[in-house]
């Protein structure tokens, strides 16, 4: 009974706690983000010091775009190839989905948070992906901004 109790608790307050995803909050997907830590299903974390890889984001105004990977150089640029997926962002029952398309699969994500500096997205494995918005790295001409 004690348990039951403390799982009512607990899943209450993740669900009072969640972000309601408005469709103005859509272009704040735009731009780079780094993975920091993955939140699996049984509530162990597994964080990420450093990545070799980011995820770039580009969704237009009718919530269409396309996820890239790209690998940030010293120099402030980043190495980029021609894949992607394509993205849809879709709002069913007051929350939001990414729809990934590629020649080869589909599958889909929920948007769990998403502001200026953090994005939150969640599976269908129930494995939540914590991101922290990247910019390019300079270790070039003193730090100077890169373009």
């Amino acid at each position: 009974m004690k348990n039951t109790f403390k799982i009512l608790l607990f899943s209450f307050l993740f669900v009072s706690c969640q972000q309601k995803i408005e469709p103005a909050d859509i272009a704040k997907l735009n731009g780079y983000w780094e993975i920091e830590r993955v939140v699996f299903d049984k509530g162990e974390d597994k964080a990420y010091k450093m990545n070799e890889s980011y995820d770039y984001f580009e969704i237009s105004k009718e919530n269409k775009g396309i996820r890239k990977k790209v690998m940030p150089q010293l120099n402030g640029s980043f190495l980029v190839n021609d894949a992607y997926e394509d993205v849809i962002v879709r709002f069913k029952d007051g929350k939001a989905f990414l729809d990934y398309s590629t020649p080869f699969s589909k599958w889909s994500e929920e948007l769990i948070a998403v502001s200026d500096q953090e994005l939150v997205v969640r599976n269908e494995e129930k494995k939540e992906y914590h991101y922290k918005k990247a910019g390019p790295i300079n270790l070039t001409n003193n730090g100077e901004k890169t373009k």
